[in-house]
């Protein structure tokens, strides 16, 4: 059940894949060992808002308890997926949005991007991050595995999480469909959450890093109007901005209001349809990677 609007169907969520690898026990101890041994590891867990702050006052004593027992068996399996991917060197990404602000649009373009590089011999050479590194896609959605299919024609192996009336992932989504993926050969699992402003931010997935996208289409105001999203997150993308002229968006005001309710966040300021601002995104994401990445590895 949501701690926020109740919605509860478990019964019609559903995994869309067509591998499967089967996760052992030992693996999941493995990963809690390793995580409570780095404690100075670089990719630190996410603060998550607290669960009093979303939950309407008007919610019963019992109703209270029991969103508090949802949430905390939640939090319990996120830190153990943060150590499991941790173990398994994963950079993983909670990538939220309200519905159309570009969330797909974003990993494809960052699956896909080519950038031009210097070689020592001064001739360009044409790379993309996917060649760096190597992406995986967990994707949450009420119904259809359309962003699914559509990222794996991009080249990126994806799973599709239809949640059929559930506003949100949860962590064991997370685990159950990441093991649709060779995880082994991937260096940054990229999960798109329902879009939806309210209810997933109360749900810690197990990510390194929580990114939240603002398209201008929205107003500057967005992060004004759902405060607690904003704060729990640790990168702001602002996204459409090849037509925030056409639309009328105020940067300055946006930029203002972003800092005010998140103000440790980075930010970023792309279109993911032209790809301006993506290379810094890009450059964001190699910093955060532990030092030596399963791509890295396998050009030994």
């Amino acid at each position: 059940m949501c701690g926020n609007c109740g919605c509860n169907k478990a019964s019609d969520i559903k995994i869309h894949s067509s591998s499967f690898h089967l996760i052992e026990d030992g693996d999941l101890d493995r990963g809690r060992e390793k995580a409570s041994k780095m404690q100075d590891f670089s990719l630190q867990p996410t603060n998550q808002p607290s669960a009093f702050c979303l939950l309407p006052s008007a919610f019963s004593r019992r109703e209270l308890t029991i969103t508090q027992s949802i949430l905390s068996k939640n939090d319990r399996l996120a830190e153990r997926n943060r150590g499991y991917f941790l173990a398994k060197g994963l950079l993983v990404l909670n990538i939220l949005s309200s519905p159309g602000s570009g969330k797909t649009a974003l990993i494809e373009r960052t699956i896909t991007e080519r950038t031009t590089e210097m070689a020592e011999d001064a001739s360009a050479i044409a790379s993309s991050l996917k060649d760096r590194l190597k992406v995986g896609v967990v994707v949450g959605d009420l119904e259809t595995d359309n962003d699914a299919k559509r990222l794996r024609s991009s080249g990126a192996p994806a799973v599709q999480i239809t949640t059929g009336g559930v506003c949100h992932l949860e962590a064991d989504m997370v685990l159950q469909a990441s093991q649709n993926l060779n995880l082994d050969l991937i260096d940054i699992l990229i999960i798109e959450n329902v879009g939806n402003l309210v209810c997933p931010a109360a749900y810690d997935l197990g990510e390194n890093l929580r990114v939240v996208l603002l398209s201008v289409t929205e107003g500057e105001d967005k992060p004004l109007k759902y405060p607690t999203m904003f704060k729990s997150a640790d990168v702001v993308i602002i996204n459409k901005i090849d037509i925030s002229e056409a639309v009328g968006f105020d940067r300055e005001q946006a930029l203002t209001n972003i800092q005010k309710i998140a103000p440790e966040a980075t930010i970023f300021e792309v279109s993911a349809r032209t790809g301006v601002g993506m290379e810094a995104w890009y450059d964001y994401l190699e910093e955060k990677m532990p030092k030596q990445t399963h791509t890295d590895l396998a050009r030994l």
